[in-house]
């Protein structure tokens, strides 16, 4: 067996450019560009040249921004995911499960997005993709970080069984609500994703406020 072909979208070891102002901009552009098209159509397999194309810029001019197909796709994630913090609001005062009934809900309109999701973290158990590894483990620690510090204050407040581990909890939690996302995807016709999330409710209150720890 041969030796595999060289990666043309693998990362370099170049140094780290100073961008511009201007440089700034068009890279805003390109990710905005980007967001927009994962929105509509998913990624599937699409490499970073032909992702350049539907963009409507070229390879080398894409690469001058992001130097793999990986680090565009998780700057696309990463944007994506702070638009939906933004535009959480009010969520911020509910339980746990219902701030992520309300996140499945606005999924519904960017399957594309949701279909990125999967994509980076099926991508993130294999080896050629280390900063996607980096990625989506850190996003998860976060996450469950997160969330085991609300059921923590709910348990303070005698809102959640004392012998429920937050830990574990949150770890669940996050395997329910991606694996019903995953499901929904494949099968959107016969997977209720916020009907299913409401069976957690057994574990978890509806009012859990950080704001009140």
């Amino acid at each position: 067996m041969t030796d595999p072909a060289p990666d043309a979208d693998a990362p370099t070891d170049r140094p780290a450019r100073r961008v511009s102002a201007k440089g700034e901009r068009r890279r805003r552009q390109i990710i905005e560009r980007a967001i927009e098209l994962v929105a509509e159509r998913g990624i599937d397999g699409a490499s970073l040249r032909s992702l350049a194309e539907e963009i409507g810029v070229s390879h080398t001019a894409l690469r001058h921004y992001f130097d793999s197909r990986d680090a565009l796709l998780i700057e696309v994630y990463r944007e994506h995911e702070t638009r939906d913090d933004d535009a959480r609001g009010d969520e911020l005062r509910t339980g746990v499960v219902d701030a992520m009934s309300a996140t499945a809900d606005r999924n519904r309109s960017v399957p594309g997005l949701v279909q990125l999701y999967a994509t980076l973290t099926t991508d993130a158990l294999q080896e050629q993709h280390p900063a996607t590894k980096a990625f989506v483990r850190d996003r998860f620690t976060d996450l469950r970080d997160d969330i085991a510090g609300r059921i923590e204050r709910a348990k303070a407040r005698g809102e959640v069984d004392p012998d429920i581990d937050a830990a574990d909890a949150a770890a669940l939690l996050i395997a329910a609500s991606d694996g019903l996302q995953v499901q929904w995807l494949l099968s959107p016709g016969t997977v209720d994703v916020r009907r299913s999330l409401d069976l957690l409710r057994r574990l978890l209150p509806d009012g859990d406020d950080p704001r009140r720890a």
